[in-house]
């Protein structure tokens, strides 16, 4: 490690005055991910912290990791459950699973991971690529320092998508989360939406079918299978997975987004280091609880979804990841602490009402934080001038 050290502070000149100095926060961005910065204080003029953003980064990244493994597991599991009940599939990679001889056995965690990553895998990596090369050129030209914010977007990207989307859509969807969701902003810290969902948004609105057919949802040709909450909105078809296997995640949906409870792993990690906000988890669960109930009281003799209990709600669609990894995104969110609980709970309130009222779209929760996203300066600016107004009356009496 001391022959990598030495030669990257021979090369540093080269990056700073010398004929390579447009490329310094590529050589910026190598230099702290291996290390971190020679450059500190040495007296009390500063509030020293071990939590930079590189290592807030990392450790969204490991809260990501459980819902990661079980993006590979179910993905694999969905796949060979549907090959061992007699479905087909041509794709590249279940002709790969029979070159290597791992085989499609359902009850086998190796054979569903080895599937799932040959779905899950090759997205990340178009994802990081595609993303990272944005990310790169957009810091050349305005000469900033590489953001190490994309290393959480390009691992969220994936795990919001169906494990049959097309690698171009992916690519385009991709640069259109990170140019025109975050950069036209002015990069980390200005964007006002959140890029991964973003992402999402376009490749819903703009290939519908690719996204949110049933088609798309097991990684199998031949199958047409929805997801468990198109299910429940469909009177006509009778529901056929139990809370259980949605909790846990066994389920078709997207990759990452099935398991409450690798969401609720990541959670308890994100609060324990204070990097994700528990007032915005627990207020989204809130207005979650409240509206659904309010519709289960309501009731309704024509749209199944009124009777969805909050109990469902949870487990169903990407409820529980938009508010653990989604919601909570410092960036986006609303930043003062009254302003989360009203963040929070109006996000819950419209993804229910999304999903209840609207029956042509049952899953609300990606359009449901990013139109709070757009109101979130709106609700911080409200708490601020209340903040400001007491504070006045009190000095003026």
């Amino acid at each position: 490690m001391k022959l990598l050290r030495k030669f990257l502070d021979k090369q540093e000149h080269h990056f700073t005055t010398g004929k390579l100095k447009l490329w310094f926060p590529v050589f910026e961005m190598i230099d702290t991910i291996l290390y971190s910065t020679g450059k500190v204080t040495k007296t009390g003029s500063h509030i020293r912290d071990a939590l930079d953003l590189k290592r807030m980064m990392i450790t969204v990244v490991f809260a990501l990791v459980p819902t990661v493994f079980m993006a590979l597991y179910n993905t694999g599991l969905q796949a060979n459950l549907a090959i061992a009940h007699g479905a087909e599939s041509t794709a590249w990679q279940a002709q790969l699973v029979r070159s290597l001889g791992i085989g499609f056995d359902p009850m086998n965690i190796w054979a569903c991971m080895a599937h799932g990553a040959l779905y899950f895998l090759p997205i990340y990596i178009l994802t990081l690529a595609v993303g990272g090369i944005w990310e790169v050129l957009f810091a050349v030209i305005r000469k900033h320092d590489v953001a190490e914010g994309f290393l959480v977007t390009s691992l969220l990207i994936p795990l919001i998508l169906p494990p049959q989307i097309p690698y171009w859509q992916a690519a385009l969807g991709v640069t259109f989360g990170i140019v025109i969701g975050k950069e036209v902003f002015g990069g980390v810290g200005m964007n006002i939406l959140n890029p991964a969902l973003t992402t999402r948004a376009f490749l819903f609105f703009a290939y519908p079918a690719q996204i949110s057919g049933d088609k798309v949802w097991v990684a199998v040709d031949s199958l047409s299978q929805p997801t468990a909450l198109a299910q429940y909105a469909d009177s006509l078809i009778d529901f056929t997975y139990t809370w259980k296997d949605a909790f846990f995640g066994f389920i078709p949906g997207s990759m990452g987004e099935t398991s409450t409870l690798a969401c609720l792993i990541g959670a308890f990690i994100l609060i324990v280091t204070k990097i994700g906000s528990w007032r915005i988890m627990l207020s989204t669960l809130l207005g979650m609880v409240g509206m659904s109930l309010f519709f289960n009281l309501i009731g309704s003799e024509t749209n199944p979804m009124f009777a969805v209990t909050p109990m469902w709600h949870l487990v169903l669609g990407g409820f529980a990841f938009g508010a653990v990894y989604m919601a909570t995104d410092p960036v986006s969110a609303t930043l003062t602490e009254k302003g989360k609980w009203v963040y929070g709970a109006l996000i819950g309130i419209l993804c229910v009402l999304v999903r209840v009222i609207n029956p042509a779209f049952p899953e609300g929760m990606m359009l449901s934080i990013l139109f709070m996203n757009v109101f979130a300066p709106i609700i911080d600016k409200v708490v601020i001038n209340a903040n400001v107004k007491r504070r006045l009356a009190r000095n003026v009496q």
